[in-house]
């Protein structure tokens, strides 16, 4: 589903991003890890195609993201860290509005999924009235409206309450289960735990690790190893050792 061969990014002098390479297969989920600076969001922009980058591959698919992103938008689906819709409209209206960008007229399938994640309720209230959490939902069902195939979502939960975290993980489960493909983003330990396939942890731009949950805790040395949490957990200590 996705590939990058030896993408790099850079901002006038500075590497932000250094001859990345993985493969992620569709249907899986993976997390994408590292301290503050590690160069994260930037890798998810350039793979949403938000920005190019400097030099490399990336491969959505099948087609070449970076030579022509606007064959492989419809694929994808992009959830930044900030709450991207609109606070004075209600969450019917954020919706219409951003299903008519989207081309979608049949609005069924997103309404289904409002039930699904009990926003059916709170339908016709302004954004600014709903809880964090039910914000943050629907910050994700705006990017499912044209029902991509890939999900990259840069700190989704950041904010809410344990509870609101682990419903919202129970619905990507879901997604994942229905054959989408997900890049997440997070620092928390449990919550890539228990999404996760596979994991991506990085550092300064530089690709320190991936592969599947079962081989994290060999890569990690002693003493951030001592269990599979424990690994996810210290990654920032890790990275910086």
């Amino acid at each position: 589903m996705i590939t990058l061969s030896h993408v790099s990014k850079k901002y006038g002098k500075k590497t932000v991003l250094h001859d990345i390479s993985f493969s992620v297969q569709a249907g899986e989920i993976t997390g994408v890890v590292g301290p503050n600076g590690a160069g994260k969001s930037t890798l998810l922009k350039c793979i949403a195609t938000m920005m190019p980058p400097t030099s490399g591959l990336i491969i959505i698919d099948g087609s070449n993201a970076a030579a022509d992103p606007q064959a492989v938008r419809h694929l994808i689906g992009y959830v930044p860290q900030e709450i991207a819709v609109y606070q004075e409209l209600t969450v019917k209206q954020n919706i219409e509005f951003f299903a008519k960008l989207a081309g979608k007229r049949d609005l069924r399938a997103i309404q289904e999924r409002c039930e699904e994640w009990q926003l059916m309720p709170h339908y016709r209230k302004k954004v600014k009235h709903l809880s964090g959490g039910n914000q943050r939902k629907l910050n994700i069902l705006v990017a499912l409206l044209h029902d991509p195939q890939l999900l990259i979502l840069d700190e989704p939960t950041v904010g809410i309450d344990i509870a609101a975290k682990q419903e919202i993980v129970s619905y990507l489960k879901q997604l994942a289960y229905e054959g989408k493909t997900i890049l997440y983003s997070s620092h928390d330990a449990q919550e890539l735990q228990m999404l996760c396939d596979s994991y991506l942890i990085m550092k300064e731009g530089e690709l320190l690790f991936y592969g599947p949950k079962e081989r994290l805790r060999q890569h990690v040395p002693y003493p951030y190893n001592q269990s599979f949490t424990d690994s996810l957990a210290h990654v920032g200590e890790w990275a910086n050792r």
